[in-house]
């Protein structure tokens, strides 16, 4: 509804500004933070009881497994003895396992807020057409890299781009860009589509279409969506990006769009 304009919200579906300004964002060198992290991991492993921290872990493992006893008192020990979160997690993942997100989408509900007058059929069948031509319609892999967890907006783009007629595939949460280049070969797809609400695009889409040309699919298209900085536009599409759609893109222009980068690169 806020897509096609039926739910107004000022600023982003109508009364745009002609040009927005420049925001001025806080640049975090996240490589050097990552190895500063791991640099303090490293000491603070030196310095423990190893033999404490196992023994605190396997507390927690017996714990989890028996239903007998407090987990978050054993919990609070292993983090005094200098255990980490990791370690703690993995202790209680040997007997709970690890929780995988559901990555089904919804069909129809997308589509029911569009009428045939505002381009949506007509869009449809562009993409019907481009089946008849290349004998299979154009298939999405939607993905989230690294450590963003919010799959929401992922869901609805690929929610919509199916009820226009797109093959979808949707990535597991918190993927490497290798394993989502992995899955995107495997599943032969025209293109691959990162959403990032957590800053991690300036690293995980350039690693994403190194991985693509490493494993011999840089025939994949990738675009990306969600909340990157205008400053940040250049950076992305100087690394091979094709499209880059922003808040308050129409999931219908972002998807025109996206078929004509596929049709550019086929041909």
């Amino acid at each position: 509804r806020i897509d096609s304009g039926k739910d107004v919200i000022v600023g982003v579906n109508k009364y745009k500004l002609a040009k927005e300004d420049a925001i001025e964002i806080l640049e975090v060198d996240n490589v050097k933070v990552r190895e500063s992290q791991i640099a303090r991991l490293n000491d603070i492993k030196k310095k423990r009881d190893a033999a404490q921290v196992q023994q605190a872990l396997e507390a927690i493992t017996k714990i989890a497994d028996s239903g007998q006893g407090n987990l978050l008192d054993a919990a609070v020990k292993a983090i005094r003895a200098r255990a980490t979160v990791g370690e703690i997690s993995d202790a209680m993942e040997k007997v709970f396992g690890r929780h995988r997100a559901d990555t089904q989408k919804v069909t129809g509900v997308y589509a029911a807020a569009y009428d045939s007058a505002e381009g949506w059929d007509k869009l449809k069948k562009e993409i019907a057409d481009f089946a008849d031509e290349e004998g299979r319609r154009p298939r999405v892999m939607i993905a989230k890299l690294g450590q963003d967890g919010h799959d929401r907006g992922a869901k609805v783009v690929a929610t919509a781009f199916a009820d226009l007629g797109f093959d979808v595939d949707i990535g597991s949460l918190f993927q490497t860009p290798e394993e989502c280049a992995r899955q995107a070969v495997e599943n032969d797809v025209h293109a691959v589509g990162v959403s990032t609400l957590a800053a991690g695009h300036k690293t995980l889409v350039p690693a994403i279409l190194k991985a693509l040309k490493e494993q011999g699919a840089d025939d994949i298209i990738v675009f990306v969506g969600g909340v990157i900085p205008r400053q940040d536009y250049d950076f992305l599409y100087e690394a091979g990006v094709k499209g880059i759609y922003g808040p308050g893109t129409p999931i219908p222009a972002s998807a025109k769009d996206v078929l004509e980068q596929i049709r550019k690169a086929r041909a």
